[in-house]
């Protein structure tokens, strides 16, 4: 009696097992990646001792399981001096936070312009830690000093564009008057 009652729950797992086998869609068992969170009118205000250091605008901010957060519309971000002056602005076609690491990278149309020193970066991708107060890329860039401009592959820099370098320098352009260099 026992066999056959242990052979009969054996062919019953056989069969359920089988038949769930045939009927399930694997692509359902998997993990879903995408977006847990969108806002619009995205808006955050970073600030210490109750100075506002900096500010991050976007159209549109999805939030992923891991932290992760995507700006596909876009992405501006506002460094102030100290005092409070706005010195310097950063805009990307796309952004992206690395949570973890706490990386800001832009993608597409990147251009950073430090208001005070009227110094102006163009790049196709650039990367900002604001925990280390640094931008970097190693992608081609121009910088603009008034009518100087400076071509190279590769550059880093502190978050305000106030110092940085240029790598692999390409080329540079000097503005000439009528009376010479």
């Amino acid at each position: 009696m026992k066999t056959s009652i242990i052979s009969f729950l054996f062919l019953c797992f056989l069969f359920i097992n089988s038949s769930c086998r045939e009927d399930v869609d694997a692509s359902l068992l998997e993990m879903y990646e995408g977006p847990t969170n969108m806002s619009t009118n995205f808006h955050l205000i970073q600030s210490d001792s109750a100075i506002v250091r900096s500010e991050i605008k976007a159209p549109k901010q999805l939030e992923f399981a891991n932290g992760n957060m995507e700006f596909p519309e876009g992405i501006e971000i506002q460094i102030f001096e100290k005092d409070g002056q706005l010195s310097t602005t950063l805009r990307a076609d796309r952004g992206y936070l690395f949570k973890q690491e706490n990386i800001f990278k832009g993608d597409g149309n990147v251009q950073v312009h430090n208001l005070i020193k009227d110094q102006k970066l163009q790049s196709e991708e650039l990367f900002w830690e604001p925990n280390k107060k640094k931008i970097y890329t190693e992608k081609f860039v121009r910088v603009q000093e008034g009518g100087t401009f400076f071509y190279g592959s590769g550059m880093e820099a502190d978050d305000t564009f106030t110092k940085y370098s240029l790598k692999n320098i390409r080329d540079s352009q000097l503005p000439i008057s009528e009376d010479g260099i």
